[in-house]
């Protein structure tokens, strides 16, 4: 290769090798992961659910259905509050839990299996623990679809990165509880029964090993998905995307400057 050929790579090798690094904090800025749990019954509630979560960066968008639960509270459609429980052992609580015997898991005995609130899944405003027992932004009633997306905190997307993040869903119907679980008052607001505050369901979020959530993302129709290792946004095929550009682009330059010479001959 002559000095004139050289000087004519040198600004398309820099200029891909910018792109190549464009490319790839894009790629890391990019990324998208979805969480699923499937929500299992506790203290005998009998209802189902399944949540998956979306997240991008900080964004995250939440979409959950749940089925069989308690019904009415004092006439109204019962409020469920939920939660998105962080810094446990990750995991829902046995019946070994019920510690006191009463025959109910109360949300202060399943503690220690998935741990304090990270974020309270709000139909709107505050998103923090701060709403954690607002009656108001809970889910309604014994069946409720919900969605909404919010930038989550540092905490909670540390815990779902972890494996150890816990979605509880809370409130139980009185009538299904033992005679002592009736009588008794919630171990977090004591002006309501125990049964308002209870776990009802419970699952322990992971990594979701389908390609699309069900139904697609809120609002749009279109379904969100994980990028697989091998998408063009992952860093290691933008580096292979770039090198190939960098080689096409050498060797365009060098034909040009082969045919150039042969002219000149």
């Amino acid at each position: 290769m002559n000095k004139k050929s050289a000087l004519l790579i040198a600004p398309v090798l820099a200029l891909a090798a910018l792109s190549m690094s464009g490319g790839a904090a894009m790629a890391a800025d990019g990324d998208t992961t979805t969480y699923e749990a499937n929500l299992g019954a506790i203290n005998g509630s009998n209802a189902t659910g399944s949540v998956w979560i979306t997240l991008t960066g900080d964004q995250a968008t939440v979409t959950e259905n749940v089925s069989g639960l308690a019904a009415t509270f004092d006439g109204n459609p019962y409020p469920h509050v939920q939660h998105i429980h962080i810094e446990g052992a990750g995991v829902c609580p046995a019946p070994a839990a019920d510690t006191n015997g009463d025959g109910v898991i109360s949300t202060t005995e399943g503690g220690p299996s998935y741990g304090k609130i990270g974020t309270t899944l709000s139909t709107s405003g505050d998103t923090s623990d701060k709403a954690a027992l607002d009656l108001a932004v809970g889910g309604m009633g014994a069946s409720y679809k919900y969605e909404r997306t919010f930038t989550m905190n540092a905490a909670t997307v540390s815990a779902l990165q972890a494996g150890t993040g816990v979605v509880v869903v809370h409130g139980l119907d009185p009538a299904t509880l033992s005679a002592a679980g009736q009588a008794a008052k919630s171990d977090l607001v004591p002006t309501l029964p125990l049964a308002a505050t209870s776990p009802a369901l419970c699952g322990t979020l992971a990594v979701s090993q389908m390609a699309a959530m069900p139904g697609g993302a809120p609002g749009t129709g279109v379904s969100t998905q994980a990028a697989p290792a091998n998408a063009a946004t992952s860093p290691e095929v933008a580096w292979f995307a770039g090198g190939g550009a960098v080689v096409l682009a050498a060797g365009a330059v060098l034909a040009m400057n082969r045919k150039k010479t042969l002219a000149a001959k």
